[in-house]
């Protein structure tokens, strides 16, 4: 019975959406390209839910995204291309393809194999070993995933001692840099290096930036309330007096 009412539920959501698509002026006139940086937007607010593990907030932003994935669908319905449908058949289809320990003769009994196992698969269906990874991603995310995709054809660092030396190389090279564009080529290469850092430390290098970034707001907010107390707005206080009041802060991390 829960099958029967989840699929009844789907089908009104997609009704509900192809409503909207005939009688809404907005939703009628928007396009696959106009609306693509709000599911961005939804899914960002559905980590933000995850990571606080709010129940009532997940249960809404995966409403949101999943109206992306309907919506985005049902523009390309009515433009004569596909429909959620087959959307959700070529789902199905690699879902059964990629999980051959599950639906097929393959045997898979960790981790460890079942994501080598996925990776090899894949690997079969791409020209590339490098296809499939959006260059629209965060460039740090980005980053992992390019290194991980090298580092399983054997183009990899021995040991993290090596990683630390390219690290420092790739800091003396943009110390050295004098043109702008060799100031950007060198930091760029910098920030993969340390990025290649991370994954030998087992670091996910975006969540460390976030945790610093969310230090750096809160150390500042410490700052801001403080300049409040001494009467002070922030561009009256000197630096000196910020970097201070900032080393206090750093106490309360």
């Amino acid at each position: 019975m829960e099958c029967k009412k989840e699929g009844e539920n789907f089908q009104k959501l997609v009704e509900i959406v192809q409503r909207l698509r005939r009688e809404c002026p907005w939703d009628r006139e928007q396009t696959n390209q106009s609306i693509k940086n709000n599911l961005i937007e939804e899914a960002y607010e559905l980590l933000e839910a995850i990571e606080e593990n709010n129940n009532e907030k997940m249960i809404e932003e995966l409403g949101d995204v999943l109206l992306q994935v309907v919506f985005h669908s049902q523009i390309k319905k009515d433009e004569g291309s596909f429909d959620i449908n087959t959307v959700i058949e070529k789902l199905i289809e690699k879902l059964i393809k990629r999980h051959p320990h599950v639906f097929g003769q393959s045997k898979a009994q960790t981790q460890e194999e079942v994501l080598d196992q996925w990776h090899k698969i894949k690997q079969q269906e791409k020209q590339s070993i490098f296809e499939g990874i959006p260059k629209r991603m965060p460039a740090l995310i980005r980053a992992v995933k390019v290194q991980n995709r090298a580092a399983k054809v054997g183009f990899e660092w021995e040991d993290i001692k090596q990683v630390w030396e390219k690290v420092e190389e790739e800091l003396e090279e943009l110390k050295d840099a004098k043109t702008q564009q060799e100031k950007i080529h060198e930091l760029g290469d910098l920030l993969i290096a340390i990025t290649n850092l991370a994954r030998f430390m087992k670091i996910d290098p975006e969540e460390a930036l976030h945790l610093s970034i969310d230090r750096m707001i809160k150390r500042f907010s410490y700052i801001e309330k403080k300049a409040k107390e001494m009467g002070k707005s922030l561009e009256e206080m000197t630096l000196q007096e910020m970097d201070n009041l900032w080393n206090e802060a750093k106490k309360f991390d």
